[in-house]
């Protein structure tokens, strides 16, 4: 199990999490595809397209050449697994950016050379420092597009931008994705950056990003494959055969009443990218198959939701009461528009972990908000809180907080 073309068992590699954040048509995509590659080595061509094509999700064994010292994914010793995650660069997905922004240890923040510094490129900056994310390397693409000076002129405003944010002093590496220029440098930076310490001891934490049904139309009954739950572990560890549960669940209408139901359910297979593992632990993109139903997990069904071994998980709440923080200006808009203070009886979007849910505030007292919320969550006392506010018929983050 896990074994590779080379015979590497991914299950003993480092893993680290990369997020690939910016402005929409800054080159995300092609910067993704350029320092993946395409994978060589497919057991299940329908996990494949299942998991890796769905999720936006891509994968890399990174080696390193023991002659010269240089990292590439072509020669020499395996050295790290890296996930990458494309994150939306669109206003209208910030939400999904937040929750992407869940399973992240660093994150690649794409800023076009020939375009600069837009509403959302502030946006993602600020997200993923609402997110606590501190490791943040700045990818100044395109740069094949525009002269010397404009490149230098484009360097100067970065720097500008990231002034006093989390992001001050992360390298910034000039790149063309499409030229494959400097792909060698972020491979180094990957390769050298520290892995946050993950936590294996505690109750396992699956967070779900996307889940859906794997299976082509016309596929024969005994050939069928159960409902796929895609997302990250934060701790704890899962293996093939766990008994498990995922709350808040399902949604359903009983007696009148929109009542969520956990689903209980059995690990059938783990996926790390292409390769089948029998055990996983924190940190990389992970697809879980199970007996449930795909009917269950289709089109993210699931998604939002978290998993856990049986009877192990929280209840589920539709109180919360978070400690907040409001930020100077409202994100991704141009101009300066000053945040209001918080409003009884005001709703806010609240990204947690994988999910999105809107809460309304029935109590304030300094900077803690009692919010009623409309979808439940599950509390872990000190998880991180995106806060968004309704701005112009936008949901645009206005602070963060943390779960008391």
């Amino acid at each position: 199990m896990g074994k590779t073309s080379e015979n590497t068992n991914i299950e003993n590699l480092p893993i680290l999490n990369v997020g690939m954040a910016g402005h929409i048509d800054h080159g995300k995509t092609t910067l993704l595809h350029a320092l993946t590659g395409k994978f060589t080595d497919v057991h299940s061509e329908e996990l494949k397209r299942g998991i890796t094509i769905k999720l936006g999700y891509a994968d890399i064994i990174l080696k390193k050449n023991k002659n010269n010292g240089s990292y590439s994914v072509d020669d020499g010793e395996p050295y790290r697994y890296i996930s990458f995650v494309d994150v939306p660069g669109h206003e209208m997905l910030m939400a999904t950016m937040l929750s992407g922004a869940a399973i992240i240890d660093i994150a690649l923040l794409v800023v076009a050379a020939n375009e600069g510094i837009k509403p959302q490129t502030r946006e993602h900056l600020v997200a993923l420092q609402a997110k606590k994310i501190s490791k943040i390397i700045i990818i100044q693409n395109k740069i094949d597009l525009v002269s010397k000076e404009q490149a230098l002129k484009n360097y100067k405003e970065i720097k500008e931008f990231v002034k006093g944010t989390v992001a001050e002093n992360s390298p910034i590496i000039p790149v063309s994705a499409q030229q494959r220029v400097n792909l060698d440098k972020i491979y180094k930076i990957l390769a050298e950056s520290v892995i946050p310490e993950r936590d294996v001891n505690s109750e396992a934490l699956f967070v779900i990003a996307r889940s859906f049904d794997i299976n082509k139309p016309g596929t024969k009954v005994n050939e069928l494959h159960g409902g796929v739950l895609g997302g990250s572990i934060k701790r704890g560890k899962l293996k093939v055969g766990d008994e498990i549960e995922i709350k808040p669940g399902l949604n359903i209408i009983e007696k009148n009443q929109r009542i969520y139901e956990t689903v209980k359910t059995k690990i059938t297979s783990l996926y790390r990218g292409n390769y089948s593992i029998s055990e996983a632990g924190p940190g990389g993109n992970l697809a879980i198959e199970t007996e449930l139903d795909m009917a269950l997990t289709k089109a993210d069904n699931l998604s939002g939701c978290v998993l856990g071994k049986l009877n192990k998980l929280p209840e589920i709440t539709h109180n919360l009461i978070v400690h907040a923080k409001q930020f100077q200006e409202v994100l991704g808009v141009e101009g300066h528009t000053k945040v209001d203070e918080f409003k009884l009886n005001e709703l806010l979007m609240l990204s947690v972990n994988t999910s999105i849910s809107v809460g309304r505030i029935t109590q304030m007292k300094n900077n803690e908000l009692n919010m009623e919320l409309n979808i439940p969550i599950i509390p872990f006392k000190g998880d991180n809180v995106g806060i968004a506010r309704n701005f112009l018929g936008h949901w645009r983050l206005i602070g963060f907080g943390e779960i008391i």
